[in-house]
Parts: C-alpha cells; sequence; structure tokens
C-alpha cells in the first residue's frame, strides 16, 4: 500500500514540478523563520535554568518617585533586612558592573571581567568547582575566585591554588577554580571577595547613595510580597522619617508630597526576561516584547504557509478528482484516501523541514550577528521542538486537504462533474482573505517601523558627535592631571580639541542628586565636566553663560542646569538663583550652588528616551565628582587612522601602561542605543518581503487553477466578441475584492498592535493614514501584476483547443 501511494505521490510531483516547489518552498520558509524564533526563545529561556538557587535568589530594584526603576540599592539594606525578616535566609552585595581589570601572573597579563562581591557569592550563583570549593574559595579577605578559561590562560597545567595574582593594583591569592555550567545572569572571570562591612558601617546613616546590586535568598518564594512590605518599612524608618524630619513635617506628609522608594524582588527565574530595570544583571537583560514580536511574525508567517498549502492542495484536488472515483469504486475506503493524501503530506513536510534546516544552517551566522549571540543547533530540547512543528504542520496542512478530496462524490466525478459546494469553495477563498489579510499587516507594520526609526535617526540630539572620539580611562586619574593630559593631545596633528566629562553620550550620567528648591525636590543628573566641553560637542546655551576659567567662582559653586530642569525648578528667569546641595564625596557637607546658564535639552541617552533633568558643574566643584573617567577628543577627518595611532601611543606609553586602548567615535557609540529598534525595523523587512513572496505564491497558483478550469468560459467569450481588456477584468475583479477585504480585517489588528509598539518611545510618530494607503496599493498592484499576466496567458490562446469537444 506505501509503495503505491509513493508512486502516485511520485507520478503528481513529475505532473506538478512548480506547484510542488511552491509548496516545499513556502513551507519551508514558514518552518525555518518559526525555527529562528525557538533557537531564540531557548537560549533567553536558558539563562540560570542550570541555577537549582533560580526560585530561591531574589534581586532587590526600586521604584523611585523621581528616577523610575532602579537595580543599585543602598550599601547597609541587606544586613537590616536580614535583622528584621526571619524569610531571608541570607543576602550578598557586589557592585553592579564588572571592572576590565588587568590580571597578572608572572609575565602573563590577562584584560578580564573582574567582580567584586561579598564572600557567599557562590551561595547564590552555585556554579561547579573543578579546584578548592564553593564554602573555601572567597574565605579569607584577600582571596579571588577564578574561572576555568582564565586559569589556563594564566597557569596552564599548573595548580593555581595559593597562588598570587595581581588583579588591577590589588594582590590577591587564588582560592578557588570554577566552570559556568549554562548561561547565567552573573559570568564574571574573576570574583574578588570585597569587605563591605567597613564601608557599611560608615554609611549606616546614609539612605540616599545606591551604590550596590542586592540579591537575597528566601527561604520560601511565596513569602515574596511579605519581604517587600518589609523593606518598605525599612524605607520609611530610615528614608522617610529623617527627610521628614529635616524638613519639620511628618513621615507620613513627607510620603505623600515627596513619595518613597517602593521595592520589588525579582526571581533570578524571571529575571532575564522580566526585570522591570534595564540595567540589571551584568550579562543585560533580555528584550521580552522582541521576542514576543519574534515569535508572533514566525508563527504568523508559518500560518500563512499552511494556509498556502492547503490552499494549493485543495484547488490541485479537481485534477485528481477522477483517480479518487476510481479508487473508490475499487474499493478504497474512505480512511484509506485520508490516509494518502495524509502520507503525501508528511513527505512534503519532511522535505519542507529537512531544507529549512539547510536555510536555518546557511543563515545561522548572521541570525547570531543580528542579534549578538552565538547559538546552535544542537539542543535536545530544540529536536523535540522540531518534532513538534512537524506533527502540527502535518495535521495543520494535511487533515483538510485529506478530508475534502475524500468527499468526492464517485458518481459526479466519473460523469466530469469535478465541482465542489458552495461551502468548499468559500471556506478556500476565505483562507486566500486570510493570506491577503497577513500580508496587508506586514506591510503595513513594516511601513510604521521605518518611519519610527528612521525618525530616531533623523532627530536633533541637541549635540555634533562627529568625528569626536571618546577614550575611558580604566583607572580613574586625577583631575590635577588633564592639563598635562589635554596638552599632550592638543601636540599630536590632527587633533582639533580635548575635553571631558564624567558622563557619556549614549550612557547618561554617573548618578543622581536630589536638591530642594522653593519647596520642591528636584532630582537631577550630575554631570561633571571640564571647561569647553559645550564647545566641543556643539552644545547651545538657552541663557546665561557657560562655564569658564575667567571665573575664579567657576569651579567653587557655579552650575549649568538644563531646560528640563529649570522647567521642574518653576522659575522663568532661573539665573542667578541658589540653591543647597549635599555633598556626599571626600569632603561631606552642604554647598550653596548658583545657576549662571541655561543649556538647551540634548540627548545624553538613546532618542527613544526622555531627556532627564541635568545638572553641569566644573569637576572641582562637588568632591564626589572629582575625578577623570573619559576624555573627548575631536580630530581632523584627514589622516585620521595616522592621528588616532599618534593618539594611542602617548596613551600607551604615558597613561595607562597596563591597559589596552579603547576608543569609540562618540556618533556611532550613540547609534547603539537604539541598535535594538533597527533590529526589529530589519526583520519587519525580511519578514515583509518572506510574507509577500509565499502569498505570491499562493495566489499565483490559485490564479493558475482558477484561470484553468475558466478556460471554456474565455473560448466561447471571446467567439461572442470579448475584448482582452473586458477579459482581464473579469478575470481579475474576484482576486481585487478578496485583496481588500483581506486588507480591512487587518487595520484594526495593525493600527492597535503598531500603537502599542510605539508606546516603547518617549519621541514617536503618529500613524498618519498614508502607511495604510501605500500598503492598499502596493498590494493591490502586486495582485493585479500576478493575476493579469496569468489571466492574458489565457486570453492569447487557441479557442479551437476548448471547442472543438462541444
Amino acid at each position: 500500500m506505501l509503495s503505491n501511494w509513493l508512486k502516485i505521490f511520485l507520478y503528481q510531483i513529475r505532473k506538478n514540478k512548480l506547484f510542488t516547489v511552491l509548496n516545499i518552498l513556502g513551507l519551508s520558509i514558514g518552518i525555518a523563520g518559526l525555527v529562528f524564533s525557538i533557537l531564540y526563545w531557548n537560549d533567553e529561556q536558558s539563562y540560570n535554568a542550570w541555577n537549582p538557587e533560580n526560585e530561591n535568589v531574589f534581586q532587590v530594584v526600586n521604584d523611585q518617585p523621581r528616577s523610575g526603576f532602579l537595580a543599585y540599592n543602598v550599601m547597609p539594606l541587606g544586613a537590616r533586612l536580614k535583622e528584621v525578616s526571619p524569610e531571608v535566609e541570607e543576602y550578598c552585595n557586589f557592585y553592579p558592573a564588572y571592572s576590565g581589570a588587568i590580571v597578572e601572573y608572572g609575565d602573563k597579563k590577562e584584560l578580564s571581567k573582574v567582580l567584586k562581591s561579598e564572600g557567599n557569592f557562590f551561595s547564590f550563583f552555585p556554579f561547579e568547582f573543578i579546584r578548592s570549593n564553593a564554602k573555601t574559595a572567597l574565605k579569607e579577605k584577600n582571596n579571588a575566585a577564578i574561572s576555568e578559561e582564565t586559569a589556563q590562560k594564566l597557569f596552564g597545567d599548573e595548580d593555581p591554588i595559593g597562588k598570587s595574582i595581581k588583579v588591577g593594583e590589588t594582590n590577591c591569592v587564588v582560592g578557588g577554580v570554577y566552570k559556568i555550567s549554562g548561561k547565567s545572569s552573573v559570568e564574571p572571570a574573576i570574583v574578588i571577595r570585597e569587605e563591605f562591612e567597613e564601608n557599611i558601617k560608615k554609611n549606616l546613616d546614609n539612605w540616599s547613595a545606591h551604590t550596590v546590586f542586592l540579591i537575597v535568598k528566601l527561604k520560601n518564594p511565596a513569602n515574596k510580597e511579605m519581604v517587600e512590605k518589609q523593606i518598605h518599612q525599612i524605607y520609611v524608618d530610615k528614608q522617610a522619617t529623617k527627610a521628614a524630619k529635616e524638613k519639620g513635617i511628618s513621615t507620613e506628609a513627607y510620603v505623600k508630597n515627596y513619595g518613597l522608594d517602593i521595592p520589588y524582588l525579582e526571581q533570578l527565574k524571571t529575571a532575564r526576561l522580566h526585570s522591570k530595570v534595564n540595567n540589571g544583571y551584568q550579562e543585560g537583560s533580555g528584550n521580552y516584547q522582541f521576542l514576543l514580536i519574534m515569535l508572533g511574525l514566525s508563527v504568523l508567517v508559518l500560518v500563512l504557509s499552511i494556509v498556502n498549502y492547503i490552499n494549493l492542495a485543495t484547488a490541485n484536488a479537481i485534477k485528481r478528482a477522477k483517480e479518487v472515483g476510481v479508487r473508490k469504486i475499487i474499493g478504497a475506503a474512505k480512511r484509506q484516501i485520508v490516509g494518502q493524501f495524509l502520507f503525501e503530506t508528511v513527505i512534503t513536510t519532511s522535505f519542507s523541514i529537512l531544507f529549512a534546516l539547510v536555510i536555518v544552517e546557511l543563515l545561522l551566522p548572521y541570525y547570531n550577528e543580528f542579534l549578538s549571540k552565538n547559538m546552535v543547533l544542537n539542543s535536545g530540547q530544540f529536536y523535540l521542538q522540531l518534532i513538534a512543528v512537524f506533527v502540527v504542520t502535518v495535521i495543520a496542512a494535511g487533515v483538510f486537504p485529506a478530508l475534502y478530496i475524500s468527499n468526492f462524490d464517485v458518481l459526479k466525478v466519473l460523469k466530469g462533474n469535478y465541482s465542489r459546494s458552495k461551502r468548499g469553495i468559500w471556506l478556500r477563498n476565505g483562507m486566500l482573505i486570510f493570506q491577503f489579510a497577513i500580508a496587508s499587516f506586514f506591510i503595513i507594520g513594516s511601513y510604521i517601523v521605518y518611519q519610527q526609526v528612521n525618525f530616531m535617526m533623523d532627530k536633533k540630539l541637541g549635540f555634533n558627535g562627529n568625528q569626536v572620539i571618546d577614550i575611558p580611562f580604566n583607572e580613574a586619574k586625577d583631575p590635577a592631571d588633564y592639563e598635562m593630559i589635554r596638552n599632550e593631545l592638543l601636540r599630536i596633528k590632527g587633533v582639533e580639541g580635548v575635553s571631558t566629562g564624567n558622563f557619556s553620550f549614549g550612557g547618561g550620567g554617573y548618578f543622581t542628586t536630589v536638591f530642594e528648591y522653593k519647596g520642591k525636590d528636584i532630582e537631577v543628573e550630575n554631570m561633571s565636566m571640564e571647561f569647553g566641553l559645550f564647545d566641543l560637542m556643539g552644545i547651545q546655551m538657552a541663557e546665561g553663560r557657560k562655564l569658564s576659567e575667567k571665573f575664579a567662582s567657576d569651579t567653587i559653586n557655579s552650575v549649568i542646569i538644563n531646560k528640563a530642569t529649570a522647567a521642574l525648578m518653576g522659575d522663568k528667569e532661573p539665573i542667578g538663583k541658589e540653591f543647597d546641595f549635599e555633598d556626599d564625596g571626600d569632603k561631606p557637607g552642604i554647598r550653596r550652588l548658583k545657576v549662571v546658564g541655561v543649556v538647551e535639552d540634548f540627548n545624553s541617552y538613546g532618542p527613544q528616551r526622555e531627556i532627564p533633568p541635568m545638572l553641569f558643574y566644573h569637576l572641582k566643584t562637588v568632591s564626589e565628582s572629582s575625578y577623570l573617567s573619559r576624555i573627548y577628543v575631536k580630530i581632523s577627518p584627514e589622516n585620521m587612522e595616522q592621528t588616532i595611532s599618534d593618539i594611542e601611543k602617548f596613551w600607551s606609553t604615558k597613561l595607562d601602561t597596563r591597559y589596552p586602548f579603547r576608543y569609540d567615535f562618540v556618533d556611532k557609540s550613540f547609534a547603539r542605543t537604539y541598535q535594538g529598534y533597527i533590529s526589529q525595523r530589519n526583520l519587519f523587512s525580511v519578514l515583509n518581503f518572506v510574507v509577500i513572496l509565499i502569498a505570491l505564491f499562493g495566489l499565483f497558483a490559485l490564479a493558475s487553477y482558477s484561470i484553468q478550469n475558466r478556460m471554456k468560459e474565455i473560448a466561447i467569450r471571446k467567439v461572442l466578441g470579448a475584448e482582452t481588456k473586458t477579459l482581464l477584468v473579469t478575470l481579475s475583479k474576484q482576486y481585487v475584492v478578496f485583496c481588500i477585504i483581506g486588507f480591512v480585517i487587518a487595520l484594526v489588528p495593525a493600527y492597535l498592535l503598531l500603537n502599542k509598539w510605539l508606546e516603547n518611545f518617549a519621541y514617536r510618530i503618529d500613524i498618519s493614514p498614508i502607511p495604510f494607503i501605500t500598503g492598499l496599493f502596493f498590494l493591490m498592484a502586486l495582485t493585479l501584476a500576478v493575476v493579469i499576466s496569468k489571466a492574458y496567458q489565457a486570453t492569447r490562446m487557441n479557442v479551437l483547443n476548448y471547442l472543438k469537444y462541444e
């Protein structure tokens, strides 16, 4: 039986080569798209899946009344929480970012990702230890645990336990070697034990400086909300009560008027994709919305491919009507006919999956580059998912055509009457309309996404980063070194300007501060800088003056605010106004600062975010900001490579002699802040092309079958004198109607979903009728191009070939 089915299937392939190719190609593209999304889904879901503590460990994040969600915490919080909450088994503080430090052993040097943490870090991230163990690796104050890869680079086959290494400027003793078993939210090359106890004692009364990352382990994860309430009460006691006393009001009045941090515990298991902050764990956060978009769009493409397959299969059924009729006459049961056509679907789907895997394997390097991933086709979970895709595709694509064909009436078929019921025709037409709806959605979506991304890219940023390079210091320098560095750089041919600021274009300021002005708390980003930075970056003043070395006060108490800060202050004439500013640095105390200028707003983060309130002052004004973290250098476009080479030579020989030279162009660095949205635009464009291609496959095949079945009608019309123009209109008008109906169906979902996507942006376009009008005309043009081309071929036929049998 299977042998006969296979022979019939091969015969049908030879007889209908084009449509077989279109079927397999359409399904292959749809399955390949879903495979790509499954790989991305599996990769994101695999973070921390290996960790047996992933349900008990939580990161503490805070919803601040002015800044929004923040992953950093005040240093004394963990110890205080452990005292008041019996639900907290233990806690761990560590610094929220890796420090890229040079690690030295003998004559070997490696630039590594270093994490500074309390000694119980491996209780929360129980990496597999190759040498020593998690309990003793960070037991002593100067201990460091290193990864297997780092150990191999530094020590080779030598046992590293007990050996001394130098990490940056710190001498450490290796206490253990670990291996990271799977993807983790924290993947350091070296973990150094940091003593937080002394700093915590110094900061017992400082509940405003959020400087550390805090994770806690709960005895029962179900009691998460209880612990959140306990943290909130700690904030009331330590933050609100103190501030209320200073303002001479009640704690309740302070919380009502000024707000208070609202704590959230985010489970390690889900924090990668569902964190409320975008600056969470060291390995970053996933983009859950983008993940859902990719998965949803790829499912739509596969559904389109399946609908296309069903349409082609049912349309092709007319050609196989006599085959079915004869088989029924000689005794074939309905279930056998259904089994035969399901068998053909199984073979077609099998070939489609194999071809889809070839497509994925060829395009996977580009896909990895697109997502900055390193995914491979080798997990057991993936193959189980692939089997599930196979089964669903066979059922969805094979059952209806098999039942449709098996229900042919034998007598009508053998008499030559192949027509089916109106219900079947309407169902096939409905599927074609559904294809048009999906294609319309993608065309409209691509246009709107393209508009929004271009709007961001073309938006005036308020600064000019062209030909300016940003050079970060690996270790902060003293501001006293700035003049020497500046003068040396200016001697290099091609260097046109030099300045510095402790903030980045694309990353914003390093910390925020709150000052009181006329009874209101104003939270600003602290932007310490040197003279001349505004001129170097082309940042314009709105009123007042810039900071200048001509005024002695400009290194003592003069500040500049941006227009966003001026708006919060609510003062129409902010120049000359003064306010108290608390300095928490080496020389803590209250400083009286005076506004000497207002600068135009500029984007310190990506253009998708609102411009925050900012406070600019000289490096020497506030002790907490008195250091050099990066230098901005404007260079001439002529002989740029030589200029950068000369800068690198100076940098490597006289400044950061132990570290490799790093730099980035400001405009390119800033562009990466919205690279994810550019990726979404590109994804929509690629899928849009794929959807249109699959839809055209189906339209081409259905138009071919439909017109072929009307050849006698066309011949009679021609004999009766119908013109070619009239025939073309007659043959194509139903497809125009289907196209319009499909487009109308897609209007509301496209508008609602794209409007929801645009809510991600502080600066966004308004959805206009243009994408919808353009989408309709584009889809209509493609539809008419396919249908009219087939219809025109039909009108050129020889009438006698279709009338001589009548």
